[in-house]
């Protein structure tokens, strides 16, 4: 049977960004929670590899760029394609670009931020909302992070981006109130992951000097378990916003670093 004639009987979770780091660690434990889940991103490669992990019964892979309108609208006619019901949507995809400070900032890395962080999290949002609210327990999940509600030197065009992300998600549980759809936003702190610094400054030394001398940052699957954790609650308990760091950050400023290593 080919994937695009499997037809699911379970709930059906979409992961965006689910190619790598946190929205990959999330897929396969959605998998593990008995979700089919349907894993986004733009990386066919890597998709196909989780979805042959996981087997077709438990997972389905859809390319799709969260920039594109178009890509979105066929991402919802997919996930409509598999039967079953949408219950769960994790916006994950995202990223940030450079530490410009504002005085050089790089007018196309604040706008591919904006776009990806801001504008793909209301176009995937938009699309799959009336699934979601037809599934009469629909669960949106939203990947934000600390920078969304403090700034740092370098970080403008991150934080703007973030601060405007809370704000359509605090907006959109406003909007939802009386409906069967929950709102969470989820805000980690220091999370090592393989690609999102070193997309950040194009360089493997910045990246990793980001995480000197931290014992123990997050990991992916520290931000997939919160995930998990807020979406298998009861459907009458929403988690409005969970703020996750490791031990040794203490606020965005405040990070304990060992000199020794």
């Amino acid at each position: 049977m080919r994937q695009d004639q499997v037809m699911v009987q379970k709930k059906i979770a979409v992961v965006t960004g689910a190619s790598s780091g946190i929205g990959a660690a999330t897929a396969r434990r959605l998998v593990g929670e008995g979700f089919h889940v349907v894993a986004v991103a733009r990386r066919a490669d890597r998709l196909a590899e989780f979805v042959k992990e996981a087997g077709d019964d438990a997972a389905t892979a859809v390319v799709c760029d969260v920039t594109s309108g178009e890509a979105v609208e066929q991402l919802a006619a997919a996930v409509a394609g598999l039967g079953g019901s949408l219950t769960l949507l994790v916006n994950n995809a995202g990223g940030a670009r450079g530490m410009d400070p504002v005085a050089q900032g790089s007018v196309a890395d604040w706008q591919w931020m904006y776009d990806v962080n801001v504008l793909g999290t209301l176009r995937v949002t938009k699309a799959l909302l009336p699934a979601l609210e037809a599934s009469g327990a629909g669960t949106v999940v939203t990947v934000g992070s600390t920078a969304a509600f403090t700034v740092y030197e370098g970080g403008a065009g991150y934080t703007a981006a973030k601060h405007a992300q809370t704000a359509l998600v605090g907006t959109l549980r406003l909007e939802l109130a009386g409906k069967p759809v929950r709102v969470i936003e989820i805000d980690p702190g220091m999370v090592k992951t393989d690609e999102f610094s070193k997309n950040r400054f194009g360089n493997q030394d910045k990246a990793d000097a980001v995480y000197a001398g931290v014992r123990e940052p997050l990991v992916a699957e520290d931000i997939a378990d919160c995930i998990a954790w807020t979406a298998t609650r009861p459907q009458h308990v929403n988690i409005d916003r969970l703020v996750v760091r490791p031990i040794a950050q203490a606020a965005q400023h405040k990070v304990v670093r060992d000199q020794s290593s």
